[in-house]
């Protein structure tokens, strides 16, 4: 099966509205945790939150990639330049490390009947797109915690499935890894 990505425009909005569901994905996040502040986030739970990310959208920020198969739009990487996601600079364990441009893998989503086997090629659609947006450096914040309990534990990603995508340990932050991986 043919895999390819396609950047979240309005073009491609009804597929992620498609994707996510009625409840967002993840309870009502619609992919902006990392974008607002925790008393946003928790005040726009649900149709605020879908509202919030349409409007980036339709400014013509792009938030992430769709990732389909077959036409069928299967998974989701929230994947952008760092400075996208005001509240990994909030964090205290994932504020920036040094002066460099770099992209963030900050999210992933897929069809529960997707989800075996497709954290690599997520990835590896993520650094392309990166690339292809002449990224330099990508980062990603896996935690160090492998749990196995549900779908959405794992929403950033695994340590293994990174290290295997060719990033490097930069720091550890709590209970959170900063990977990196340079881009030639």
């Amino acid at each position: 099966m043919k895999t390819e990505y396609k950047p979240l425009t309005p073009a491609t909005w009804a597929d992620f509205v498609t994707l996510f569901g009625e409840h967002g994905a993840y309870g009502g996040c619609w992919c902006m945790y990392w974008r607002e502040t925790r008393i946003e986030f928790s005040q726009n739970r649900g149709v605020k939150n879908q509202t919030a990310m349409k409007t980036l959208v339709d400014q013509g920020i792009v938030p992430g990639i769709l990732i389909y198969r077959d036409d069928r739009a299967i998974a989701w990487v929230s994947v952008a330049p760092y400075e996208q996601f005001p509240s990994l600079e909030r964090s205290l364990n994932l504020k920036r490390i040094d002066k460099q441009p770099f992209w963030s893998i900050v999210c992933f989503y897929a069809l529960p009947d997707q989800r075996t086997g497709i954290l690599p090629v997520l990835i590896d659609q993520a650094i392309t797109y990166a690339q292809d947006n002449s990224a330099r450096i990508v980062e990603a914040y896996p935690s160090t915690v492998e749990q196995r309990s549900q779908a959405v534990d794992r929403y950033m990603g695994s340590l293994k499935a990174f290290l295997a995508a060719g990033f490097s340990l930069y720091a550890q932050a709590g209970n959170k890894l900063v990977l990196r991986k340079h881009l030639d």
